[in-house]
């Protein structure tokens, strides 16, 4: 009896420990033994784990401790972030294969070649990339992060040794520091002692933009296959050495959710993902589901999210022969908050999170040999794939904007796709491809399927819903000419040293220097000119000059009259050249063939100075977005304006003001301050929801037209896909300009692809020269549409300008400058702060 009330006694204790949210035996196993001599969480943070949220920089030196005293672990810092922060990258595997590390992964990436069938699979190790907390504000997965790396580093017995001897674990503890820091420094300081679970407490409501984005307000998990961002660029490259099998992300949803994990939907799986993915996934998935069954929580699986946009983190590696697997935990957005399902705990979520990335673990364990053969099947049967294919290559370039070509270029070499010179001129349907300013992407190469992924052009789907855009069409985005090749017979020299094109001037002169506007960088050069205080013209019509043809929008800099001397300002313009990578041309006559130099089709430009709103009811990411633009690509000044100083602030100063797609609600007096401003020579240049904006409140007088769609024989339980099949969740349409005008200088194209997420149709202007950009009678280029949209899109207007008093109103129904990649419409923007007055 006494021994049956010691057995008791001896349970109930861990029971009640086991309980306490904030002991590591909450959440780790307990019928293993940890080693005394690795540090725990708490013993490095000051605090355990749950109890507050991990701000990254004890996060870095908590992997540090554990690096230092134990050999399964080793740590890299493989950069930073635009603030700064480590991005740190932990190697945990056995401590002989630590010794042989770099022949394991040799070994494994041969599981790509041709020569993979010589392999030993039984007796390879699994790689496994596990990351948390791309959204920053998603936070328990960061903080599992410390969890999952004491476990592996402390725990004891042959279940683990067996684990570590037949895994090389990549554990990427914080995907985004920045936001990871932002979003702890917010809930830590709004955490009060007796916490009520109040979900209006300020605590749950994080300032604008929150800590979901990076430093410049990118959604990190967009940038896998764009990698337009340093935190992208360092993980792609990790990506790229190791080719894990397994890559999990986990995130965090809505507070009254309770877990997913995948397979999502099936019918929104992209075609180029096998299916032998979506049968793995789900294998794997009983893992996760046994983990969860083990600990009481709730989950789901197959609804809601899917496998489509390969730009995720969870949906990359299926272009890769790997496994990508999207966990989502109900948020506490906090510490403690009151939901649908009970209380929702902070430890609660990160005990989740760690279960799922043991039972991943364990999946791996057991599976391993399973997924190396498929990551071998993958790449053999691309093999097989790629001789069936009729395209054998496919060349991009843009004679008149070399920086545009080098960067796409840029991404496939990220992604360690090869592309070679042509060997000569290619002329194809009327265009041609110079040898100078094109390349040649030969599809029969180990990457094949990133390269589908990012060349095909897709308007037919399974679906018609999407979680994300329906596509990103490449050379599209770049608006580059593009086509495919029968042969390899153009191909020529493999480039191995990528670099942008000289900038350079061409000769000095003591008349005037002439810039086409055609390449990318030539705003950042315009810019320079301006700050420097130089006077500078732009040509409304073309011309030409000593046999060299000048295209609408050349900038014009006479030599006379400015505040540098003939030397000094040839210095100065070779010193803007080199930096823009943009050729500016040295002449000795202002007689030309059409408009001489000093006519008045020249028009002066003022140097502008904008201003970019910001705060509350302003899409963050729109509005990151410009901010990037401005102050990463082209080098320009901008200030970021917060809605609520709008009452205050002198707008005087400013000649252009650009209001990101928002939400705004502004009084009656505000908004009247910010008209009187346009009235007075201002310009303001609204996006997407802010057109609706400025329309409503009187700044500009437009038309809409809109699709109605009536629900004829829908059950209510497909309501919900009705209505989301009516959505534009981003696809690509063709344009046709009016290169006259100058919104449109600098595209030496008549037809533009522009991305379109939004369902706001303009109807044109009745004076055809007011509608500078229109969509064809036949606009769909790539993506999903519905018909009754499509039908109403036709000829539609995603651009007007118009006059209000002495200043403009500029609007895009769209967003030009879409997620950091869609290079091809960036100048449009450039064009409405520059030459807004000439419009």
């Amino acid at each position: 009896m006494k021994n049956y009330l010691f057995v008791l006694l001896v349970f109930v204790v861990a029971l009640l420990k086991a309980q306490n949210q904030f002991e590591l035996a909450y959440h780790l196993p307990q019928d293993v033994q940890y080693n005394a001599a690795i540090p725990t969480p708490e013993s490095v943070l000051g605090h355990p784990v749950g109890e507050w949220h991990v701000t990254h920089d004890k996060l870095v030196e908590y992997m540090k401790a554990l690096a230092n005293v134990s050999d399964r672990i080793t740590i890299e810092n493989l950069g930073k972030t635009f603030e700064g922060r480590p991005l740190i990258l932990l190697t945990i595997t056995s401590p002989e294969n630590h010794q042989n590390i770099e022949n394991i992964r040799l070994k494994h990436l041969k599981l790509m070649d041709s020569s993979s069938d010589k392999l030993n699979i039984q007796t390879m190790p699994l790689v496994v990339y596990q990351g948390f907390s791309v959204h920053g504000n998603e936070a328990s997965g960061v903080n599992a992060s410390l969890l999952l790396a004491y476990y592996l580093a402390a725990a004891q017995g042959s279940e683990i040794d067996e684990l570590l001897k037949n895994t090389v674990i990549l554990l990427d503890p914080a995907l985004n520091p920045d936001g990871v820091q932002r979003f702890a420094s917010w809930v830590n300081m709004n955490k009060s002692e007796n916490q009520n679970g109040d979900a209006n407490d300020r605590e749950y409501h994080e300032g604008w933009p929150k800590g979901r984005t990076n430093h410049y307000w990118f959604d990190l998990n967009r940038d896998w296959l764009p990698a337009q961002l340093p935190e992208s660029r360092i993980r792609i490259e990790t990506y790229n050495k190791w080719m894990p099998n397994i890559l999990t992300d986990h995130h965090e949803m809505s507070t009254n959710s309770t877990y997913f994990f995948q397979p999502g939907v099936q019918s929104r799986v992209h075609p180029l993902t096998p299916k032998a993915n979506q049968v793995l996934t789900k294998e794997i998935g009983n893992y996760h589901a046994k983990a969860l069954n083990e600990i009481g929580s709730l989950y789901f699986t197959e609804e809601r999210y899917d496998d489509y946009y390969y730009g995720k983190g969870s949906t990359f590696p299926d272009i890769n022969g790997a496994i990508g697997i999207l966990f989502e935990q109900a948020s506490s957005r906090g510490h403690v908050q009151e939901t649908i399902n009970g209380k929702l705990t902070f430890p609660f979520t990160i005990r989740n999170q760690f279960k799922t990335a043991l039972s991943t673990l364990q999946a791996g364990k057991d599976m391993r040999v399973k997924l190396l053969n498929y990551q071998k099947e993958f790449f053999i049967n691309e093999r097989q794939e790629n001789s069936k294919n009729s395209i054998k290559a496919i060349v991009f370039g843009d004679e008149s904007d070399a920086a545009k070509t080098y960067h796409l270029a840029e991404i496939l070499k990220r992604h360690n796709i090869k592309f070679h010179k042509p060997n000569a001129d290619i002329t194809i349907n009327r265009k041609t491809f110079k040898r100078e300013t094109s390349f040649i992407v030969p599809t029969q190469q180990t990457r094949s399927t990133i390269i589908k992924a990012m060349f095909e052009k897709r308007t037919t789907f399974s679906d018609s819903l999407f979680y994300d855009i329906s596509a990103w069409t490449y050379p599209l985005a770049f608006n580059l000419d593009y086509a495919e090749l029968k042969s390899t017979s153009n191909v020529g020299e493999l480039v191995q040293d990528l670099k942008l094109k000289k900038g350079f001037v061409s000769a000095k002169s003591n008349y005037a220097y002439l810039m086409q506007w055609h390449e990318y960088y030539t705003p950042k050069a315009l810019s320079k000119m301006l700050e420097k205080g130089l006077r500078v013209k732009v040509g409304m019509q073309p011309f030409s000059l000593n046999n060299n043809a000048f295209d609408y929008g050349t900038i014009l800099i006479s030599v006379q009259n400015q505040n540098l001397n003939e030397n000094e300002l040839f210095t100065f313009l070779n010193q803007v050249a080199e930096e823009s990578h943009v050729k500016i041309v040295g002449v000795n006559t202002g007689l030309t063939q059409g408009i001489d130099l000093g006519s008045s089709q020249f028009k002066k430009i003022e140097r502008p100075k904008v201003a970019l709103l910001v705060g509350n009811g302003i899409t963050s990411y729109d509005a990151g977005e410009v901010w990037h633009l401005f102050d990463q690509r082209y080098q320009m000044h901008l200030t970021k304006l917060d809605v609520i100083l709008l009452r205050r602030v002198d707008l005087s100063k400013y000649t252009t003001i650009i209001v990101p797609s928002s939400k705004m609600k502004l009084d009656k007096n505000t908004v009247d301050k910010l008209k009187a401003w346009v009235k007075s020579g201002g310009t303001i240049i609204g996006y997407k929801n802010a057109v609706k904006w400025l329309s409503s409140n009187e700044f500009i007088k437009l038309e809409y037209v809109e699709a109605k769609v009536e629900a004829k024989h829908v059950s209510f339980e497909e309501k919900a896909d009705f209505k989301g099949a009516q959505n534009i969740g981003g696809a690509i349409f063709e344009t046709e300009l009016d290169r006259s005008h100058p919104i449109n200088f600098g595209f030496s194209n008549d037809k533009l692809p522009m991305f379109r997420k939004t369902k706001i149709f303009i109807k044109p202007d009745s004076s055809s020269y007011n509608n500078p950009i229109k969509y064809t009678k036949n606009p769909l280029l790539s993506g999903y549409i519905s018909k009754p949209n499509l039908e109403v899109l036709k000829e539609t207007v995603p651009f007007q300008i118009k006059k209000l008093g002495s200043g403009k109103v500029v609007v895009f129904t769209d967003n030009t400058n879409f997620r950091g990649f869609w290079y091809g419409t960036n100048k449009l923007l450039m064009n409405a702060v520059f030459f807004a007055d000439m419009m």
